[in-house]
């Protein structure tokens, strides 16, 4: 095995912004689909070039060593010391993946998420394995399953939303799964997978990573059902699993909206909606064996601000018609973010924490600049610069220093005295008139400060063209 690896698929479950997982598959051609999953699918996982690509994404992934301790970069030298054994032990079934090592991940709900971190080697076989299975799967897939796939993403499932409501389906359903990713059914999953996959040896390399254990406080704990988030392979047997939901659906001309386990089924009535709610429940814990969250899941209207979320998204109305909106919860996260950023007692430079607020700000507007939010972020503007000003008068300390920089910057001997010895609190200083026009926005923007309205407006121009 060579240092030569690259993909574009497999990655862990997507978290508060998204991830480009598995983009660039390619679609099969419905007639070698047979030959491509048949009897010698191991082969084509265990090719060079795959295992190559394999590598390469998990070394662009990076993440945290497994039960072994072992590093990306510890894994290179070990593959090539050891790749014909490892090949050799998956071809003739003796291969036994490792436990993965649980990690809980806070929730912005106050709950936590379980990820199951593979060993490194194990993430390298599972991406070979994603990199084979998904092309020949993404034709199965319903057109209203946007999670985790090649070429789609949260913002067009938001659209698709805002679609339907124009159209009048202006009733939502929320389905909300009680941790998904852990209750998956290993033999409805593996059944499933047999429709498609007539390699028994891929089977059982799949099911031994299922049942591969937890490594919980030193104790290896069985796995019954579920597959580890955090590991490349499990988005695709996610979507697999849910993907008898999708084709169901379809089957009844409902319309619905799937983002992994987020779904959203819309209505053109409130009566319709309740019904939809009762049916699901019904299908997914008993045909698929799923627990479906009932204090979560609702019927609420895709206008109830307060209520309706999807993705980090809601929908808004006004005379110009329907458009899409960042959630208060949304917002109100990112905007905690910023305050820890500029809080006052970090001892950074002003410089430091603008460009930290540039850096953040960049990677959430790249998720949610199709939301409209101009008003929204010229207050952001605003209070920021604000913060940046207070940070700066603290950075100041003692009032002889304070007096001689307002002078600096053009304040008059009289009022640079006055304000300098001032008693009043932080925030009251950084938005009087003295720092407004000593500290202005002008010089915040030659230090560095970038305006988060225009890297919006840019982003957008950027995006929506295209």
């Amino acid at each position: 095995m060579t240092a030569k690896y690259c993909s574009n698929t497999g990655c862990p479950q997507r978290d508060s912004t998204e991830c480009k997982e598995y983009v660039g598959a390619p679609n099969v051609n419905p007639r070698d689909r047979k030959e491509r999953t048949g009897a010698r699918l191991l082969d084509r996982i265990l090719q060079r070039d795959n295992l190559n690509k394999a590598y390469l994404q998990v070394e662009r992934n990076h993440g945290a060593p497994g039960i072994d301790g072992m590093t990306v970069e510890e894994a290179l030298p070990w593959l090539k010391e050891h790749k014909e054994e490892l090949l050799e032990s998956i071809r003739n079934g003796s291969y036994k993946p490792s436990p993965v090592r649980r990690k809980d991940i806070p929730k912005p709900d106050g709950g936590t998420r379980q990820l199951g971190i593979p060993t490194v080697i194990d993430r390298v076989i599972q991406q070979a394995i994603a990199q084979i299975l998904i092309p020949i799967y993404e034709p199965q897939f319903s057109d209203a399953s946007y999670g985790y796939r090649p070429g789609r993403n949260a913002k067009q499932a938001i659209r698709k939303v805002k679609k339907y409501a124009e159209e009048g389906y202006t009733h939502a359903v929320q389905v909300d799964l009680s941790k998904y990713f852990d209750t998956i059914g290993h033999d409805m999953l593996l059944n499933l997978l047999r429709q498609t996959i007539k390699d028994e040896r891929v089977i059982k390399l799949i099911k031994k990573y299922l049942k591969s254990g937890i490594m919980e406080n030193g104790v290896i704990v069985r796995t019954e059902k579920g597959t580890p988030q955090g590991g490349p392979l499990s988005p695709l047997l996610a979507n697999i699993y849910l993907n008898e939901f999708d084709q169901e659906w379809a089957k009844r001309g409902v319309k619905h909206i799937r983002y992994a386990d987020d779904i959203v089924i819309l209505t053109k009535s409130k009566r319709a909606a309740e019904h939809q709610l009762e049916s699901s429940k019904k299908y997914l814990e008993g045909k698929l064996k799923l627990t479906m969250n009932t204090g979560k899941s609702k019927v609420v209207s895709v206008f109830a601000i307060k209520r309706f979320k999807f993705l980090g998204f809601c929908l808004g109305k006004n005379g110009n018609g329907i458009y899409i909106r960042a959630h208060r919860k949304s917002l109100n996260k990112a905007k905690q973010k910023l305050r820890a950023i500029t809080k006052r007692n970090r001892g950074r430079t002003v410089r430091t924490i603008m460009v930290e607020i540039a850096q953040y700000m960049k990677g959430w507007l790249g998720y949610y600049y199709i939301a409209d939010m101009k008003r929204i972020l010229k207050s952001w503007d605003e209070w920021l610069r604000r913060r940046l000003r207070m940070y700066i008068w603290k950075q100041w300390k003692k009032p002889r220093t304070r007096v001689k920089n307002l002078r600096i910057l053009g304040i008059s001997q009289d009022q640079a005295y006055q304000w300098g010895n001032t008693r009043l609190g932080y925030w009251r200083i950084a938005g009087s008139p003295v720092l407004k026009c000593s500290i202005t926005n002008e010089k915040l923007a030659r230090a560095g400060y970038r305006n988060i309205l225009e890297m919006y407006e840019q982003i957008r121009r950027k995006h929506l063209n295209d």
